[in-house]
């Protein structure tokens, strides 16, 4: 039985959803499912693994793994699959998972193929799919070697419902110190804001709010449905949205349950962005935008007016 061993996204002490939905899919195409989890006081975590649906929990659990750091944690991700004998070990699409997916391919002598979209098992092959030039074409890739480093995009699969695995936890020892290079601190950019990533809705803005006082009042929409506030390139680079917040192909891939575009054209850079999203709402006064041809819904009219009935209609619908 092909055995999938997936690296648990944790942030801030939670497990991120991105977990449970590949754990789903690994048993999706039958294989057998184990999840690692790093850091520092993980273990508390052990039931929403096997909530998840793992049938064996590798727990790195110590002080020293509090803060990421490259080496140390590639080295507990490289320890649990040679125990588990993992074909393939997936990571959700993160910075972290990003960062350690060719390091621990390079130790186990795998394949490594980023922002993968779908996994397929044809006998003793295995393909994946992935979208390339700025989603323009889906590859066809198949893996030629025994093992598989995989970046899952974001958004690409779905958690099961009434999914629950089984608790075999295994603890990993804590890897040495990797005297070469030491996170001393973490300095988040986005202090306080919803980060795009986990966010399950976004509101994005384009070229088309004009100035700061449009974006301002996009934030306000953003408010009201505690969603986070994203950006076009147009608009970070004239300094009116800060960068962590550009969605797009040299930004963020986001993939809510409602993205909501507006001001924004459309451009194949963004779109390459935010087209996993579940539903993708398009504001935008110009009813040839290319936008529209990938929105589920989409208004045409000036966002200045229809912003404001937006905001008016939600608070509407929260006092019934």
């Amino acid at each position: 039985m092909t055995k999938v061993l997936v690296i648990a996204d944790i942030k801030d002490g939670a497990l991120k959803g991105s977990t449970a939905e590949l754990v789903s899919k690994a048993g999706e195409i039958g294989a057998e499912t184990a999840v690692a989890a790093i850091g520092s006081g993980v273990a508390s975590l052990t039931g929403d693994l096997v909530q998840a649906g793992s049938s064996t929990q590798y727990i790195a659990d110590d002080p020293g793994l509090e803060l990421f750091s490259a080496g140390p944690y590639a080295a507990c991700v490289v320890d649990a699959a040679r125990q588990f004998g993992a074909d393939m070990i997936w990571f959700g699409f993160s910075e972290s998972g990003k960062t350690l997916a060719p390091r621990v391919a390079a130790r186990l002598d795998a394949a490594c193929v980023s922002e993968i979209i779908d996994v397929k098992l044809k006998g003793d092959q295995v393909e994946v799919t992935r979208p390339a030039i700025a989603n323009k074409v889906l590859q066809q890739v198949k893996i030629n070697t025994g093992s598989l480093v995989a970046v899952v995009r974001a958004g690409a699969f779905e958690a099961g419902e009434d999914v629950s695995g089984t608790e075999n936890v295994v603890q990993l020892s804590p890897p040495e110190t990797d005297a070469r290079a030491v996170i001393q601190e973490i300095i988040s950019d986005a202090e306080g804001e919803i980060d795009l990533t986990d966010a399950n809705i976004v509101i994005s803005v384009g070229r088309g709010v004009k100035d700061q006082d449009g974006v301002n009042l996009v934030k306000e929409l953003a408010h009201d449905l505690q969603a986070g506030l994203g950006a076009s390139r147009a608009m970070v680079d004239g300094g009116f949205m800060p960068h962590n917040t550009q969605v797009g192909q040299t930004g963020k891939i986001v993939a809510p349950s409602l993205y909501m575009a507006v001001g924004i054209s459309g451009a194949i850079q963004h779109l390459a962005g935010m087209s996993g999203s579940k539903y993708i709402l398009a504001v935008n006064k110009d009813p040839e935008a290319p936008i529209f041809n990938v929105a589920d819904y989409g208004i045409v009219g000036d966002l200045f007016e229809v912003v404001p009935i937006l905001r008016e209609e939600i608070k509407k619908v929260r006092n019934q």
